[in-house]
């Protein structure tokens, strides 16, 4: 089975759509608490919270990685992050039994894309985002990394990346809200 999550209700016949990766795919895992985190876009959802207005692509934010046992790793790179992103949030996780695979290799753990549509076998409606991450998190399946517990040289690394994300992000208004109210030490045309 492969698991796809999104906010939209109802779809029957999942489509390629053009992605980060600039081709269009549909991205999928085969474990199921592998997309929770797919159920909410802290940027787009930040911004929306804020009244901030925009009309483009929204930039993503992924703020998990793998561990060594293959275990979905959730990082909360500033406090409060999960709360704010998923609590309250509510969506869809859409199974399909198999795919044809593009061939595109994603690097990450248990999860595959197609290039070709897929029918939908079955849909789970997740009533609260956040509280299905933390039910994970107990049975096991994923860990999380709260801020609090974040080490003091991944909080270096942490300040560093995101100085780097901010200057680079120009041509993305709605990245930059996001990471300026997340992270008060960045300090726009200066040092922080």
């Amino acid at each position: 089975m492969y698991y796809h999550a999104s906010p939209i209700k109802g779809i029957t016949r999942l489509e390629p759509r053009v992605s980060n990766h600039g081709i269009p795919l549909i991205y999928f895992s085969k474990k199921r608490e592998n997309v929770l985190v797919y159920l909410s876009n802290a940027v787009e959802k930040y911004c929306r919270d804020t009244g901030f207005i925009y009309d483009g692509k929204w930039e993503k934010w992924g703020p998990y990685g793998f561990g060594r046992d293959g275990r979905q790793r959730l990082e909360e790179y500033y406090p409060n992050a999960l709360i704010n992103t998923y609590k309250g949030v509510s969506g869809y996780i859409y199974s399909v039994e198999t795919i044809e695979k593009s061939g595109f290799d994603l690097q990450i753990p248990d999860a595959a894309a197609s290039s070709t549509p897929a029918d939908v076998v079955s849909v789970e409606f997740i009533p609260d985002a956040y509280e299905a991450i933390l039910q994970a998190e107990r049975a096991g399946l994923i860990t999380i990394l709260r801020y609090e517990q974040m080490p003091a040289k991944m909080r270096e690394w942490n300040a560093r990346t995101i100085k780097e994300e901010y200057e680079k992000a120009v041509e993305h208004p709605e990245y930059r809200h996001f990471l300026k109210g997340n992270f008060p030490f960045i300090n726009p045309g200066g040092t922080a």
